[in-house]
């Protein structure tokens, strides 16, 4: 049985259409899998977090050395510092001690998946298909020109096959555009942005990685 198949219209840098791309439906137009998307997502941002949030314990508050009170005869329960966790300004009982490990998986099957799942959501509305990325010089206005003639959204990530040394000076002022190449996509970045920009090799690349 012939695999089935996505025509995509394929730009070029000045937003004209040049021609038609075939890519596969297994890729570009499955039904999203919502919930391996949500596992995707938490498993990035679980994994990003630096987890250096740290609260003393009571032999690391500095102070204390003196027995606020004597034992007995003053009527007050019997304390023998101040740095003591029922004090305010004591140490704390179970706080973070900066050893704390949030790091979750998923595994790979799933993690394509949902890839797979967030590319098909941008191939129904928001995917714009480039013949191909390429500046000859290192001005920030040709790439927001680009941008421009393609009408992309507010937030946009474009994705290409590998970065050239011209691309990467263009790029790196446009607040709002973020450039990536093909086998560093994030599942987050995908659906956290309005316009995806993708240049034939780099469907391509995804494609074949993805099947």
């Amino acid at each position: 049985m012939a695999e089935k198949k996505l025509n995509l219209k394929v730009l070029n840098m000045k937003g004209e259409e040049v021609s038609k791309l075939s890519v596969s439906a297994s890729v570009f137009g499955i039904e999203p899998h919502n919930q391996v998307m949500f596992d995707a997502v938490q498993v990035e941002q679980n994994n990003a977090r630096q987890a250096t949030a740290k609260t003393k314990v009571r032999h690391e508050v500095s102070g204390g050395g003196k027995k606020p009170f004597r034992q007995k005869g003053t009527g007050r329960a019997r304390a023998g510092t101040t740095r003591s966790p029922v004090w305010v300004g004591g140490g704390t009982v179970f706080g973070p001690d900066g050893r704390q490990n949030y790091k979750i998986s998923q595994n790979k099957k799933e993690h394509a998946l949902a890839v797979r799942s967030a590319l098909s959501l941008k191939a129904k509305e928001g995917l714009v298909v480039v013949d191909e990325i390429k500046f000859e010089s290192r001005k920030t206005k040709d790439f927001v020109a680009m941008l421009d003639a393609l009408k992309v959204g507010p937030k946009t990530l474009v994705v290409v096959k590998e970065f050239d040394e011209n691309l990467v000076y263009t790029c790196r002022n446009v607040g709002y555009a973020r450039v990536v190449t093909d086998d560093n996509l994030s599942v987050f970045d995908l659906l956290n942005v309005d316009t995806l920009v993708m240049s034939v090799e780099a469907i391509k690349a995804v494609e074949e990685a993805l099947k």
